[in-house]
Protein backbone atom coordinates (compact mmCIF):
# COMPACT_ATOMS: atom_id res chain seq x y z
CA UNK A 1 0.00 0.00 0.00
CA UNK A 2 2.76 2.53 0.97
CA UNK A 3 4.69 1.96 -2.53
CA UNK A 4 1.45 2.76 -4.36
CA UNK A 5 0.58 6.08 -2.64
CA UNK A 6 4.25 7.26 -3.16
CA UNK A 7 3.90 5.90 -7.11
CA UNK A 8 0.46 8.58 -6.39
CA UNK A 9 2.53 11.39 -5.11
CA UNK A 10 5.35 11.00 -7.43
CA UNK A 11 2.39 11.53 -10.59
CA UNK A 12 1.26 14.00 -8.70
CA UNK A 13 4.49 16.01 -9.18
CA UNK A 14 4.67 15.44 -12.72
CA UNK A 15 4.26 18.68 -15.19
CA UNK A 16 0.99 18.79 -17.08
CA UNK A 17 0.41 17.36 -20.75
CA UNK A 18 0.11 20.49 -22.29
CA UNK A 19 -2.09 21.09 -25.48
CA UNK A 20 -2.87 25.11 -24.61
CA UNK A 21 -2.62 27.21 -27.74
CA UNK A 22 -2.65 24.71 -30.70
CA UNK A 23 -6.02 25.88 -31.93
CA UNK A 24 -7.77 22.49 -31.37
CA UNK A 25 -11.12 22.08 -32.77
CA UNK A 26 -12.05 18.60 -31.24
CA UNK A 27 -10.29 16.40 -28.51
CA UNK A 28 -9.73 13.74 -30.64
CA UNK A 29 -7.07 15.98 -32.10
CA UNK A 30 -5.38 15.75 -29.26
CA UNK A 31 -3.90 12.25 -30.61
CA UNK A 32 -2.13 13.56 -33.54
CA UNK A 33 -0.82 16.41 -31.41
CA UNK A 34 2.78 17.47 -30.10
CA UNK A 35 2.14 18.69 -26.67
CA UNK A 36 4.16 21.51 -25.75
CA UNK A 37 7.67 21.49 -24.20
CA UNK A 38 7.63 22.63 -20.72
CA UNK A 39 10.49 22.94 -18.18
CA UNK A 40 10.67 19.27 -17.41
CA UNK A 41 9.29 16.59 -19.95
CA UNK A 42 6.66 14.33 -19.21
CA UNK A 43 7.44 11.00 -18.11
CA UNK A 44 6.13 8.34 -20.25
CA UNK A 45 5.67 4.72 -19.51
CA UNK A 46 6.83 1.57 -21.64
CA UNK A 47 3.75 1.85 -23.72
CA UNK A 48 4.25 5.88 -24.45
CA UNK A 49 1.45 6.98 -22.40
CA UNK A 50 1.84 9.97 -20.08
CA UNK A 51 2.32 9.71 -16.27
CA UNK A 52 0.51 12.95 -15.41
CA UNK A 53 -2.34 13.44 -13.70
CA UNK A 54 -2.79 17.43 -14.75
CA UNK A 55 -3.63 18.09 -18.51
CA UNK A 56 -3.99 21.86 -20.02
CA UNK A 57 -6.23 22.44 -23.15
CA UNK A 58 -6.39 25.67 -22.37
CA UNK A 59 -6.90 28.80 -25.26
CA UNK A 60 -7.98 26.42 -27.98
CA UNK A 61 -11.56 26.53 -30.01
CA UNK A 62 -13.44 23.41 -28.54
CA UNK A 63 -16.91 23.90 -28.13
CA UNK A 64 -17.65 20.12 -26.89
CA UNK A 65 -16.34 17.27 -25.49
CA UNK A 66 -16.94 14.76 -27.71
CA UNK A 67 -14.73 11.71 -26.49
CA UNK A 68 -12.95 13.30 -24.03
CA UNK A 69 -12.75 10.23 -22.18
CA UNK A 70 -11.28 8.08 -25.06
CA UNK A 71 -8.63 10.64 -25.78
CA UNK A 72 -7.79 10.62 -22.09
CA UNK A 73 -6.98 6.88 -21.99
CA UNK A 74 -5.03 7.23 -25.20
CA UNK A 75 -2.98 9.84 -23.91
CA UNK A 76 -2.55 8.70 -20.06
CA UNK A 77 -1.25 5.75 -18.49
CA UNK A 78 -3.80 6.22 -15.57
CA UNK A 79 -6.67 8.15 -17.07
CA UNK A 80 -8.56 7.59 -13.52
CA UNK A 81 -5.67 9.64 -11.55
CA UNK A 82 -6.53 12.74 -13.81
CA UNK A 83 -7.02 15.63 -11.11
CA UNK A 84 -6.20 18.76 -12.87
CA UNK A 85 -7.92 20.01 -16.14
CA UNK A 86 -7.29 23.36 -18.18
CA UNK A 87 -10.56 23.31 -20.69
CA UNK A 88 -10.02 27.59 -19.88
CA UNK A 89 -10.57 29.84 -23.13
CA UNK A 90 -11.89 27.69 -25.59
CA UNK A 91 -15.88 28.08 -26.55
CA UNK A 92 -17.43 25.40 -24.17
CA UNK A 93 -21.35 26.28 -23.93
CA UNK A 94 -21.76 24.08 -21.12
CA UNK A 95 -20.17 21.91 -18.61
CA UNK A 96 -19.56 18.09 -20.39
CA UNK A 97 -21.09 15.43 -18.00
CA UNK A 98 -18.27 13.59 -18.91
CA UNK A 99 -15.71 15.79 -16.32
CA UNK A 100 -17.74 14.15 -13.53
CA UNK A 101 -16.46 10.69 -14.49
CA UNK A 102 -13.00 11.46 -12.83
CA UNK A 103 -13.63 11.15 -9.65
CA UNK A 104 -10.10 12.43 -8.51
CA UNK A 105 -10.92 16.03 -10.11
CA UNK A 106 -9.46 18.04 -7.84
CA UNK A 107 -9.01 21.43 -9.87
CA UNK A 108 -11.30 22.50 -12.54
CA UNK A 109 -10.34 25.60 -14.73
CA UNK A 110 -13.50 26.51 -16.84
CA UNK A 111 -13.08 30.26 -17.54
CA UNK A 112 -13.18 32.53 -20.16
CA UNK A 113 -15.92 29.95 -22.03
CA UNK A 114 -19.36 30.32 -23.04
CA UNK A 115 -21.24 29.02 -20.39
CA UNK A 116 -24.50 30.27 -20.10
CA UNK A 117 -26.78 28.44 -17.66
CA UNK A 118 -26.43 28.66 -13.86
CA UNK A 119 -27.57 25.17 -13.43
CA UNK A 120 -24.43 23.65 -15.23
CA UNK A 121 -23.00 24.08 -12.15
CA UNK A 122 -25.23 21.22 -10.56
CA UNK A 123 -23.08 18.52 -12.89
CA UNK A 124 -20.01 19.08 -10.58
CA UNK A 125 -21.34 18.14 -7.16
CA UNK A 126 -20.77 14.50 -7.92
CA UNK A 127 -16.81 15.28 -7.44
CA UNK A 128 -16.11 14.49 -4.16
CA UNK A 129 -12.54 15.84 -4.46
CA UNK A 130 -12.76 19.57 -6.46
CA UNK A 131 -11.77 22.07 -4.07
CA UNK A 132 -11.20 24.82 -6.82
CA UNK A 133 -13.02 25.91 -9.57
CA UNK A 134 -12.98 28.91 -11.91
CA UNK A 135 -16.07 30.03 -14.19
CA UNK A 136 -15.39 33.73 -14.76
CA UNK A 137 -15.56 35.25 -18.08
CA UNK A 138 -19.11 33.34 -18.61
CA UNK A 139 -22.06 34.36 -19.36
CA UNK A 140 -23.35 32.55 -15.84
CA UNK A 141 -21.12 35.40 -14.35
CA UNK A 142 -23.76 37.90 -14.71
CA UNK A 143 -26.67 36.12 -13.03
CA UNK A 144 -27.83 37.46 -9.77
CA UNK A 145 -26.34 35.31 -7.11
CA UNK A 146 -23.78 33.58 -8.76
CA UNK A 147 -21.28 33.15 -6.35
CA UNK A 148 -23.48 32.20 -3.76
CA UNK A 149 -25.41 29.31 -5.98
CA UNK A 150 -21.56 28.30 -6.94
CA UNK A 151 -20.55 27.84 -2.90
CA UNK A 152 -23.83 26.57 -2.01
CA UNK A 153 -23.92 23.52 -4.79
CA UNK A 154 -19.99 22.87 -4.25
CA UNK A 155 -19.60 23.85 -0.62
CA UNK A 156 -16.25 21.84 -0.79
CA UNK A 157 -14.62 23.90 -2.96
CA UNK A 158 -11.50 26.19 -1.60
CA UNK A 159 -10.69 28.20 -4.52
CA UNK A 160 -13.42 29.65 -6.40
CA UNK A 161 -12.78 32.32 -9.46
CA UNK A 162 -10.14 34.58 -8.18
CA UNK A 163 -8.00 32.89 -6.24
CA UNK A 164 -4.85 31.75 -7.54
CA UNK A 165 -5.97 33.44 -10.66
CA UNK A 166 -4.28 36.37 -11.88
CA UNK A 167 -5.12 39.73 -12.47
CA UNK A 168 -4.00 39.79 -15.93
CA UNK A 169 -6.49 36.38 -16.38
CA UNK A 170 -9.14 38.15 -14.28
CA UNK A 171 -9.04 41.04 -17.54
CA UNK A 172 -8.50 38.54 -20.27
CA UNK A 173 -11.54 36.92 -19.71
CA UNK A 174 -13.85 39.53 -19.32
CA UNK A 175 -12.39 40.51 -22.65
CA UNK A 176 -12.78 37.39 -24.10
CA UNK A 177 -16.61 37.37 -23.01
CA UNK A 178 -17.32 40.25 -24.28
CA UNK A 179 -15.85 39.32 -27.64
CA UNK A 180 -17.81 36.03 -27.51
CA UNK A 181 -21.19 37.05 -26.56
CA UNK A 182 -23.46 38.44 -28.99
CA UNK A 183 -24.67 42.13 -29.08
CA UNK A 184 -28.36 42.73 -27.98
CA UNK A 185 -30.22 43.98 -30.88
CA UNK A 186 -31.09 47.70 -30.94
CA UNK A 187 -33.84 48.90 -31.74
CA UNK A 188 -34.02 52.42 -33.07
CA UNK A 189 -36.74 55.22 -32.48
CA UNK A 190 -38.77 56.41 -35.05
CA UNK A 191 -39.71 59.76 -35.31
CA UNK A 192 -43.55 59.34 -36.56
CA UNK A 193 -43.70 62.53 -38.96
Amino acid sequence: MTDNWDYVKTLAQEPPLDFSFKSINFIQDLISEEPRAGLRPVKRSTQGKSLTQAVRINNNVLNDLTDFSQTMSQLLEHPQNLAWIDLSFNDLPNIDPVLTTFHNLSVLYLHGNCIHRLTEVDKLSSLPKLRSLTLHGNPIEDEKGYRQYVLSILPRITTFDFSGVTKQDRITATIWRRMNVKPKKVRIKRDNF
